[in-house]
């Protein structure tokens, strides 16, 4: 709101623009939030981080963007009231918010939160705490609401191609050295083989109207890549970690390739109209560029692919949160 000469407030939002163009995406981008919330039966603190836009129609100016505080704000408060905290309630509470209150045909919420996920070392039993983050995304309009479950979690890659010429030169020498064929291969198949080994940093986000555990697709992310790593390691955890890694080479294509099939082996009940996407980022070691890879698609797309059939094209976030064909209503 701004006072003109004549004293009187005007709402310059709502005024036209010099040039008519309807925008995409307005609003706010990484708000810090810390919130409590109630799960699995106790209280627990979240360090978040949210992003809401609108479009805007090309007859208003801008969008109320102090606003949008106050109402992440009365989201917050009216969902830690409830009893079962995902964080993707909060997002689609916080978009349907925004709707009814800044008047717009679309509204669209980031929520980005990292979680203590506890788990035990792989031989050694030790508990251990990670931190991954919990993703939550939803759209609303007037006419319904779509929403979306992610996690981000790492692990480790080790190269397949580096590994298969390491087991070229190793049979060379290993016959040099006067070992039979089949020897050779034998030894190749007890020995792991070294390769360069990347951290990776997988993504896998569910659009559903499902409830779904986070913390099994964390365990979905980790099992996409060579191995799962983990922040302590006592030796005979660091000795099985390595070998898993380097007797289950992959490279990044192979991880979101493996993190979306074995989504869809584990969630037989998602519709085809539900959404998947998987990402996978590797940081490099030998390289000073690091690589990626990424497949979005609705479950019907996948599931036909996997079938034989070759999708026509592959659907992107944007494009399913804003179908509501058979979206759940708008909460009020």
């Amino acid at each position: 709101m701004t006072r003109s000469r004549s004293g009187r407030t005007d709402d310059l939002q709502a005024s036209v623009p010099e040039v008519q163009l309807a925008l995409t995406r307005a609003g706010v981008t990484g708000v810090q939030k810390v919130i409590r919330i109630s799960h699995a039966g106790r209280e627990q603190t979240f360090s978040a981080t949210l992003s809401c836009t609108v479009d805007l129609d090309p007859a208003q100016k801008g969008v109320h963007m102090s606003r949008f505080p106050e109402l992440f704000e009365e989201a917050i408060e009216e969902v830690v009231a409830g009893n079962d905290f995902l964080v993707e309630d909060l997002a689609e509470h916080i978009a349907s918010h925004i709707v009814q209150r800044q008047h717009s045909l679309l509204a669209e919420v980031h929520i980005r939160a990292r979680y203590p996920y506890e788990r035990r070392t792989p031989v050694t039993g030790l508990a251990t705490q990670e931190l991954v983050t919990l993703i939550g995304i939803a759209s609303a309009s007037r006419h319904g609401t779509r929403r979306v479950v992610g996690v981000e979690a790492v692990g480790i890659n080790a190269c397949p191609c580096a590994q298969g010429l390491v087991r070229d030169s190793a049979a060379e020498r290993l016959l040099d050295a006067g070992f039979g064929g089949s020897d050779v291969e034998r030894i190749l198949e007890l020995v792991p083989l070294a390769t360069h080994n990347q951290r990776g940093r997988g993504r896998l986000y569910v659009g559903t109207a499902e409830r779904l555990n986070a913390e099994k697709l964390v365990a979905l992310v980790e099992s996409s890549m060579s191995s799962p790593i983990y922040e302590l390691l006592k030796r005979p955890d660091e000795l099985f970690v390595v070998e898993h890694a380097h007797l289950q080479p992959r490279f990044v294509e192979d991880s979101v390739r493996f993190s979306l099939k074995e989504t869809l082996d584990r969630y037989p009940s998602l519709d085809d109209d539900d959404f998947l996407f998987a990402q996978q980022v590797n940081l490099e070691t030998i390289h000073r560029h690091d690589v990626v890879a990424e497949r979005t698609g609705t479950v019907g797309e996948l599931r036909g692919e996997l079938a034989g059939s070759v999708a026509a094209a592959h659907t992107e976030l944007r494009d399913w949160l804003s179908g509501f064909s058979s979206a759940v209503p708008s909460a009020s």
